[in-house]
């Protein structure tokens, strides 16, 4: 058994027990050199469950809710399988009831990380050489005791540390993580049967993709638990080893889904789970010379000092990094004069305030024709949010909690009064921030008449929607909106367009080919699905590596060609020459 943080009983420092054995039997399994080739099975997507009042999940996760409640997970760095508690603490905190602590979250020194990157890269050669349905499996064990043994403790830790709501909490960290890890693995599959299609009489070529030569860094937001295990699971399924660098904001869902791993079978230091403060892990991490890529998603800002950081370390690397990340949007709902409109209207309130609008692909700018807007649109807007719950995330009536913490409760209030006193801009719904027990910022609607207002442009992260009411009696109105939506923001992630004249959607999927990574018609600019709509964006919201498909794996390979000659060459010459 590994060792425990010392006993406390207002403590625990056991989020998931690992109980299968550590495969003694890796080593055995590369130096033998099986290679049998199997098929994986199918999958399915994960169906989200709705917990009714009466089911046995519901009762599961309320059960599993009050423990969160009322323990302090003690959330180590974990190498080569091995526990370490540093006593160097950063306290996670409930968002909604910031006075609980629900973990106390040991940094990574130096010399750890250090330690980390050696035994990764020990154990990258067996795990490389395991066969690819081999790796699979693991990530697909995992994914079953998620959707099983551990579904409800997994939710609970999410709503918890979080902030989620019942269904915000299913959709992420239970259903999206089980279609991550299981469905990966089809993806990986179909991209292993990408060979030559041509083979010259006498010559057998073929590609095999091989992990790249090094680490990867994995680096992971608050806001998603599911992520955060894809941004590791994805590279070591193809191979490789990765650091799993969670944020302070969500070490506990991290560390709760990684001993999942440990229990489905991940061999110890394929993926070595080290919090560590930004500075240090940076340092450590980008100037080794093992360094082979970065799986990033966070915002734009760090993102851009992490890829000129690698830049300057270039010639200290044995091979040029991948780099892949997710950053931030700037995303529209665009409303036609078409549309429908109660539907419309549902959607946007469901993409700007579900998850508090903490969702890199939440609607934040919203464009209304003039007709719509005082034809029913505005009214229907506000009244729907009149009956919008806030409070704790455990409670189940709950549609929308708190904020993350208190710096993006802050940025929120800045915003919202820098909009109160503008002339050009007024609140129309909300604009309320209360810190008092919880990080609570009321949904919030801002109608302005420039559409280049700072809450136009700028991220905010937050339950904070901007409305701009075009003319659509002008001449060419259409063509003059699609053209002010895709030059508004720096960032291209996600976008949706309502109207039921074809012509209009037609439009705008040629104006704004270049706006998103993701465009939606007649739906929410949020919840993409994986294997559905595989996800990312350009421009300023990331390099738009589709998590959620094999494009996204594809960057964690590089191949090898291999051209094998089965016939005798008799003569240098060739027959021009003789």
């Amino acid at each position: 058994m590994l060792k425990s943080a010392p006993k406390n009983p207002k403590k625990s420092s056991k989020a998931v027990p690992k109980t299968t054995p550590k495969n003694t039997s890796l080593k055995k399994t590369a130096k033998r050199g099986y290679s049998h080739s199997y098929k994986l099975p199918p999958h399915v997507g994960e169906k989200a469950l709705t917990y009714p009042p009466g089911s046995p999940e519901r009762a599961q996760l309320a059960e599993a809710c009050s423990v969160v409640r009322n323990e302090t997970v003690e959330v180590p760095v974990i190498i080569n399988g091995k526990k370490h508690y540093t006593k160097n603490v950063v306290k996670q905190l409930m968002p909604s009831d910031h006075k609980h602590v629900v973990a106390n979250v040991h940094l990574a020194t130096a010399p750890m990380l250090e330690e980390a990157i050696e035994n990764g890269m020990k154990a990258r050669r067996d795990w490389a050489a395991m066969p690819l349905h081999s790796r699979a499996m693991v990530f697909r064990r995992a994914a079953d005791l998620i959707a099983t043994k551990h579904r409800a403790r997994m939710n609970a830790v999410t709503m918890i540390g979080g902030a989620k709501t019942v269904w915000q909490a299913e959709i992420d960290s239970a259903q999206e993580q089980i279609d991550f890890l299981r469905l990966n693995g089809n993806f990986a599959e179909e991209l292993s049967e990408q060979q030559p299609p041509l083979n010259s009489p006498g010559v057998w070529n073929r590609v095999r993709y091989r992990p790249l030569e090094g680490f990867i860094s994995a680096v992971c937001p608050f806001n998603f638990p599911s992520i955060g295990t894809n941004l590791n699971a994805a590279p070591a399924l193809m191979g490789n080893v990765t650091l799993w660098k969670p944020s302070m904001n969500a070490a506990l869902q991290n560390f709760t889904s990684f001993e999942i791993l440990q229990e489905a079978g991940l061999p110890d230091g394929v993926i070595n789970f080290v919090p560590s403060d930004h500075d240090t892990y940076n340092q450590v991490t980008l100037s080794s010379q093992h360094f082979a890529g970065l799986h990033f998603t966070g915002s734009t800002e760090v993102f851009g000092k992490l890829w000129a950081q690698i830049g300057n370390n270039l010639s200290t690397y044995r091979s040029y990094p991948r780099i892949v990340g997710e950053t931030g949007g700037k995303n529209f709902h665009l409303i036609h004069p078409s549309a429908d409109v109660r539907h419309a209207v549902l959607s946007t309130l469901r993409s700007a305030f579900e998850y508090q609008g903490q969702k890199c692909s939440a609607v934040s700018r919203l464009y209304v024709p003039h007709s719509l807007w005082n034809g029913g649109f505005r009214d229907m807007l506000l009244e729907e949010i009149k009956t919008i719950k806030q409070g704790q995330p455990d409670d189940f009536s709950t549609f929308m909690s708190s904020v993350i913490n208190e710096q993006s409760a802050n940025k929120q209030r800045h915003f919202i009064e820098q909009a109160r006193t503008s002339t050009e801009s007024q609140i129309i719904a909300g604009g309320e921030v209360d810190t008092s027990r919880g990080w609570f910022v009321q949904p919030t609607v801002i109608l302005t008449t420039n559409p280049n207002a700072p809450t136009m442009e700028t991220e905010l992260f937050g339950p904070v929607l901007t409305a701009y009411v075009y003319d659509d009696h002008a001449p060419n109105y259409w063509h003059n909106v699609t053209k002010l939506v895709d030059s508004t923001s720096p960032y291209g992630l996600t976008g949706s367009v309502f109207a039921s004249d074809r012509h209009a959607l037609n439009q705008a999927e040629v104006d704004l080919v270049n706006s998103c990574g993701n465009l939606y018609f007649n739906d929410k600019s949020t919840g993409a699905v994986v294997g559905e709509q595989p996800f990312g964006g350009s421009r300023m919201s990331g390099t738009n590596d589709k998590a959620g498909s094999g494009l996204n794996l594809m960057r964690w390979v590089t191949p090898q060609t291999i051209k094998e000659t089965t016939t005798v060459l008799t003569d240098y010459r060739y027959p021009h020459m003789m």
